[in-house]
């Protein structure tokens, strides 16, 4: 069997020390002032001779894998399955691996995935905690294990996160609606405890109240995550039909894919008489004739940032929490420019 190379060979080869071929190939050539050219010749020589770094070694001596575990609510959801790859690319060109992971919304799900990824050693974790997951996050915290929470995150506990900011958005989206000259405005959220969606549903209601109108309980419609589409029916029955509201406001994607078949499942044309518009992006809003304003997330920054906290964590333990907000957008084809 052919013997591995070595960063010894490497630095054979291309007369350099070699402290300085590992400095290279761990990324950290610019902080050990290696010039340019240098560091050049060093990863080629490394491709030429198929060079594989002994990650176990490495580990050992630094207590260190340079793995991260990505745990998302569902990565069938175009919102989560865009921020992982986004995650993905952001640690590939810091080095690091990352290990995915879906709760599917189930606390236990979610806790053995966690369990899992501990006993695969991973650095630090990115979580889009699930309803019912706050124990658990608190026992991360005080474990002193490196994480960032994304999408969702807990009033009450310290922990960095990143996400947007759902009540100036809710107001947002409502006030569009409101703007119309929509009167009776649905929203349909789900049935969940965590704080991002009560945030959604806040920032609806306020719009509400600053433009005078009561908040009618009636128009507020909640679905459970596991009886989705049963439950979408009844509620749709109830706002369009029984209700006859002038526009409907969907909390997230999920619900609105679901809410807009059955939507057009009562009435082709229903979109041209009832308002719509939505939290977050899905593609199959491009296949509607009618154009369906939503909020968009940016997910590239969102990712980006979650991803530069917990490595910021990860190699100074002691730095100070960070609590990130950004602001989404109202698109849409239909809007004014």
């Amino acid at each position: 069997m052919k013997p591995k190379t070595s960063l010894k060979d490497i630095a054979k080869i291309v007369g350099v020390s070699i402290p300085l071929v590992s400095y290279v190939l761990s990324n950290k050539g610019k902080e050990n002032r290696v010039s340019e050219k240098t560091a050049k010749r060093i990863r080629e020589v490394a491709k030429e001779l198929n060079y594989h770094p002994n990650w176990n070694a490495r580990s050992l001596k630094t207590n260190k894998t340079r793995s991260i575990g990505v745990i998302v609510a569902d990565i069938s959801n175009p919102f989560f399955s865009n921020l992982a790859r986004t995650i993905e690319d952001e640690a590939f060109s810091q080095d690091y691996t990352v290990i995915f992971g879906s709760s599917d919304e189930k606390v236990e799900k979610f806790n053995k995935v966690l369990d899992f990824l501990k006993m695969r050693q991973v650095d630090g974790f990115i979580i889009a905690a699930p309803e019912g997951s706050k124990d658990i996050i608190a026992d991360l915290a005080k474990a002193g294990i490196p994480f960032v929470l994304i999408d969702r995150f807990f009033n009450d506990l310290k922990t960095n996160y990143v996400t947007v900011d759902n009540f100036k958005a809710s107001m947002q989206a409502t006030n569009y609606l409101l703007g119309k000259g929509n009167k009776k405005i649905g929203a349909v959220l789900y049935n969940s405890t965590l704080d991002h969606y009560k945030e959604r549903h806040q920032g609806y209601v306020e719009a509400l109240k600053q433009a005078g109108l009561p908040v009618d309980t009636e128009l507020i419609k909640k679905i459970n995550h596991r009886s989705l589409k049963a439950d979408m029916k009844r509620v749709v029955k109830e706002l369009v039909q029984d209700a006859g509201v002038d526009a409907i406001y969907f909390h997230t994607n999920t619900l609105a894919e679901e809410g807009l078949t059955q939507m057009l499942g009562l009435d082709r044309k229903i979109l041209k008489k009832v308002d719509v518009v939505v939290f977050d992006q899905n593609s199959s809003y491009n296949f509607l004739e009618d154009p369906i304003p939503y909020l968009h997330q940016p997910i590239k920054e969102i990712g980006q940032k979650a991803l530069r906290i917990l490595i910021d964590q990860i190699q100074e333990p002691t730095q100070e929490l960070q609590q990130i907000s950004f602001d989404a957008r109202l698109e849409s084809s239909s809007l004014e420019p």
